[in-house]
């Protein structure tokens, strides 16, 4: 089943040397911090798939049910020649329902985590036997490159999740814009985007009852500890999330809730009593502000799809 994928290594897989740095730089800043996209090694997105099983974790469930009622509607705009091209690998329903929408010749995922990807797109492998699979290993916030036979068949490059979201407008631009070198003239962009909404809802999302979204936050410090020289310990740091009204955005950080010294490779980081290190940033938009930031990095909106409550968006752009 392995050789069913067509694997193409971008040269960004191996991301234990940029962990190291980013944690080294993150935790001597003034305010610590460290990029969300160290959450997802293996274990780290086996978790967050179980993040999006949550009842208090609207997004997936909505976007899945937007896209099943639009389907067909995004096959259309995209043409029977469209292959798919999907930013962050996974095997879960919402890409599913645009390849049996689409039935495209072949579909890419990109993924940062090697091990991630191999196992999601070797699922859609073995489910869907007509489809021509690949795999490439790469940083989708970073400028990339489609291989061979994907740049000139109009792709449809597909963003769930809200992960555009994760970076704060100025990297989103920055995102969108790598987005749009990548694709080819009339390319096509379909992302999802939270919406703004009731504080407590948002809230609620990311302080499930069980406490999945928690393990998932604090593996990050077991990541470092395990991944780099580190005796961190996530038992003396805790989940905390919020709404930030002001900045428009859920903060995600991990609190000391004592003070305590960590040392990362060799360095001593001090952290005082309540202090924390920022570990993301979930931005939330109105269907007009996302439009105004796709406007800017060169995409031509073409339609936007929502869920009755108006939870959530999916946006089909295009290059222009």
């Amino acid at each position: 089943m392995a050789l069913a994928v067509r694997f193409h290594d971008q040269r960004q897989c191996e991301a234990g040397a940029s962990l190291r740095d980013e944690a080294l730089a993150g935790f001597a800043a003034k305010t610590k911090q460290i990029s969300p996209k160290f959450f997802y090694d293996r274990r780290g997105s086996e978790l967050f798939e179980q993040i999006c099983k949550q009842p208090e974790y609207y997004p997936t469930r909505t976007e899945e049910l937007i896209l099943s009622r639009a389907a067909n509607d995004i096959a259309e705009i995209a043409g029977q020649d469209a292959n798919l091209v999907e930013l962050g690998s996974g095997a879960s329903r919402k890409v599913r329902l645009l390849l049996e929408a689409m039935h495209p010749a072949s579909y890419l995922g990109i993924d940062i985590s090697e091990d991630f990807l191999l196992s999601s797109t070797r699922r859609l492998a073995a489910d869907y036997p007509w489809l021509e699979v690949h795999a490439s290993c790469a940083d989708f916030s970073l400028p990339m490159t489609l291989p061979d036979g994907f740049d000139g068949a109009h792709p449809l490059a597909f963003f769930p999740g809200s992960s555009i979201g994760n970076f704060s407008p100025e990297q989103a631009l920055a995102v969108l814009r790598n987005l749009h070198e990548l694709l080819p003239a009339q390319g096509g962009l379909l992302v999802g985007v939270d919406l703004v909404k009731d504080k407590d809802l948002l809230e609620a999302a990311y302080n499930d009852e069980a406490g999945v979204t928690a393990a998932f936050n604090l593996n990050l410090l077991q990541r470092i500890r395990q991944e780099l020289d580190s005796d961190i310990d996530p038992d003396r740091f805790i989940h905390h999330a919020f709404f930030n009204e002001a900045e428009s955005r859920i903060e995600m950080h991990l609190i000391s809730p004592q003070a305590q010294d960590v040392t990362i490779e060799g360095r001593r980081f001090h952290f005082e009593r309540g202090e924390s290190l920022h570990t993301e940033n979930s931005y939330k938009y109105t269907p007009a502000s996302f439009r105004d930031l796709a406007g800017s990095a060169g995409f031509k909106a073409v339609a936007m799809w929502t869920d009755p409550r108006e939870l959530f968006s999916v946006h089909y752009l295009q290059r222009d």
